[in-house]
């Protein structure tokens, strides 16, 4: 892989999707809760600098937003970045929604913004179904529309003055005056700005390039190939195409591991019907040890920013990534240090920017 263009240094960014922790299972009830806050925490505890939340349909569980703002009063460090579909849902909500998980985290938010190429999930809001690259063109406008309404209010716009009665300056509010791809929103948001000033979007590398998702409103992609000896090929197309190393680059990869006196493939035998993720269609798989997997993770960290595990049985294979693979990334020094505190964007070596409309206001 030594031809492939070397990733920044300082991220080494490892994220573990949570799904399969809760399939099955209702985030809101008896199981669901519970599962939830022991598969974030046990994750926190293994030292993964982020969560991630699929946002697959299910009948009596909470959505992937939901179930993040569950985890985040209950966690400490880990990140918390669910997946909010931008095709059909509301971008005036999903903003606040995300705003407030981040508050929630205490800055600890991101947002995996997806595209679904479904008829009925148009069908159950009343819009009109779209594909192909009109589902990338929803994407920026939801994207563009979130971003203008976590500036819409200015850093300092609550006041909290008790002498005059007033909680904030609405001279600090400000309009985000946006027309979409049939919606228009005119803001202000109901809530003040995100802790991060901007939440960390993500998008994955379909959705973004010439006349899409513009790679400069995203801060990382996600990129997937059909097997691992592939992703460094598609790392490369993926650079070159979105123009060098902006915005930055996470592989994914699905993973099933010896485990418990059981090869991979003897358990992936087990797994497969059981798991959508490993149906042949998600991302690359890697099947086999601990060792051959935290060999393949060096290897990708050199050409990557960060990689998302998707592992086939969360905890069987969480407890061989926690006691063999993060330590020995650790020890070969190819991850970033998992942070105490701090934010997402802080843990991204983003700034946090200033809010577009302060800048503005100061200009005139």
């Amino acid at each position: 892989m030594s031809n492939v263009p070397k990733a920044p240094a300082g991220w080494g960014f490892l994220a573990l999707e949570l799904d399969g922790a809760t399939a099955g299972t209702a985030a809101s009830g008896a199981a669901g809760g519970p599962a939830l806050a022991a598969a974030a925490l046990a994750a926190e505890s293994a030292g993964f600098h982020a969560v991630t939340f699929r946002d697959s349909p299910e009948a009596g569980r909470l959505n992937a937003l939901q179930r993040a703002a569950f985890a985040g009063p209950l966690t400490r460090s880990i990140a918390l970045i669910p997946e909010v579909d931008t095709a059909y849902t509301e971008p005036f909500h999903v903003s606040t929604q995300l705003a407030s998980l981040d508050y929630v985290s205490g800055g600890r938010a991101g947002w995996i913004a997806t595209a679904e190429d479904d008829p009925a999930a148009a069908a159950a809001v009343g819009r009109r179904y779209v594909t192909g690259e009109e589902l990338a063109r929803e994407a920026a406008a939801s994207i563009e529309v979130s971003r203008r309404l976590w500036d819409s209010w200015e850093d300092d716009a609550v006041i909290r003055d008790v002498a005059s009665g007033r909680y904030l300056d609405a001279g600090k509010l400000h309009y985000a005056d946006f027309d979409g791809p049939g919606y228009s929103v005119k803001g202000p948001s109901i809530i003040p700005r995100p802790l991060q000033g901007q939440l960390p979007v993500f998008v994955p590398a379909g959705l973004a390039g010439e006349d899409l998702v513009e790679p400069t409103a995203v801060d990382a992609v996600l990129v997937s190939a059909p097997t691992p000896e592939l992703l460094a090929d598609e790392v490369r197309e993926v650079r070159e195409r979105l123009g060098g190393r902006a915005p930055a680059v996470v592989v994914e990869l699905d993973v099933v591991l010896d485990a418990r006196g059981q090869s991979a493939a003897q358990r992936l035998a087990g797994v497969e019907t059981d798991n959508a993720a490993l149906s042949g269609t998600g991302p690359a798989r890697f099947a086999g040890s601990p060792a051959a997997l935290a060999d393949l993770l060096t290897d990708l960290l050199e050409i990557a920013d960060g990689v998302r595990l998707h592992p086939a049985g969360f905890d069987v294979d969480l407890e061989e990534l926690s006691r063999l693979v993060l330590p020995e990334l650790r020890r070969r020094g190819v991850l970033a240090p998992a942070p105490r505190d701090g934010t997402l964007r802080d843990l991204l070596g983003l700034e946090r920017p200033a809010s577009r409309y302060a800048t503005t206001a100061v200009g005139n």
